[in-house]
């Protein structure tokens, strides 16, 4: 290794040391104050709790109580699970026709797809919350098919990469030997799609599990996801604002997506090695 490559691979650790600082840093600062009161989260937010200054009981129990978090993790848990597994299997199995099947109707799909994920949702959310509403689609099974048609863009134009890469010689080989279609797919294409699954199945989950607007327009408070419940709690009665429990169920909303990535991480690693030696 030369000298200009060592001091380059230092210059980017440094960089990326420092912005896993810089991403750190908020989420460090909501956990602190998660763990102390009101009164000192607004005059010493940058301050380690101390025994004068810790309230985490009050805190998380509170606000368990008052936002209705059980409630709001199931729906969240429901819309989120159920939106990731239809995607994911749905959207596989329409990348494999398209990467397969070379028709005009098929390039045609696919180009409706990639046109999907750069219109605004702003230009569709209206009509889309009237529609919603007008099939009864503003409940949480519902909402499970609204995701699966904003997220189906993204996932696949994905798996159409992914398996554009896949020899078809494992497809032919099965076929051979009797399968048919749907035992080539789930035994012989979606288990090498594995990496790629976990990776929109991650991104997905990231974005469903986080996502504010949507749910608020389509099944507002009457299915009370995380971001609602929350957002709700932060707004108060008469002005008043609890810092303490609004940064505890902050911590508590962010935890269980934290731990889905972290165990999917190496999984993404994977995929992504796997498909540059592909093919």
């Amino acid at each position: 290794m030369s000298d200009r490559t060592k001091v380059f691979n230092i210059i980017g650790f440094i960089g990326l040391a420092v912005l896993s600082v810089i991403y750190l840093v908020p989420l460090a600062l909501i956990l602190m104050n998660s763990l102390k009161g009101n009164l000192f989260i607004t005059q010493t937010p940058f301050a380690l709790p101390n025994a004068e200054s810790f309230d985490a009981t009050d805190n998380y129990s509170g606000g368990l109580q008052r936002t209705g978090f059980v409630q709001a993790l199931g729906y969240s848990l429901f819309i989120t699970v159920a939106s990731v597994l239809v995607i994911v299997v749905l959207t596989s199995m329409t990348a494999w026709y398209i990467a397969r099947v070379n028709t005009w109707y098929s390039n045609l799909l696919y180009y409706l797809f990639v046109f999907s994920m750069v219109v605004p949702f702003q230009m569709v959310m209206f009509t889309m919350s009237f529609v919603a509403n007008r099939t009864h689609l503003d409940n949480p099974l519902g909402m499970v098919v609204l995701y699966t048609g904003f997220g189906a863009g993204l996932s696949v134009f994905m798996f159409v990469g992914f398996i554009r890469s896949i020899p078809i010689s494992l497809e032919e080989a099965a076929v051979i030997d009797g399968a048919n279609s749907w035992k080539v797919f789930f035994h012989v294409i979606f288990p090498v799609l594995r990496p790629t699954a976990i990776t929109v199945a991650i991104l997905n989950a990231m974005w469903i599990w986080n996502d504010y607007l949507l749910p608020y327009l389509v099944i507002g408070t009457d299915y009370k996801t995380i971001p609602i419940a929350v957002q709700q709690y932060m707004t108060g009665s008469y002005g008043e604002k609890d810092m303490g429990g609004f940064m505890a169920m902050l911590v508590l909303s962010i935890v269980p997506i934290i731990v889905f990535y972290l165990l999917g991480q190496r999984h993404i690693i994977k995929g992504v090695a796997a498909g540059a030696v592909k093919g």
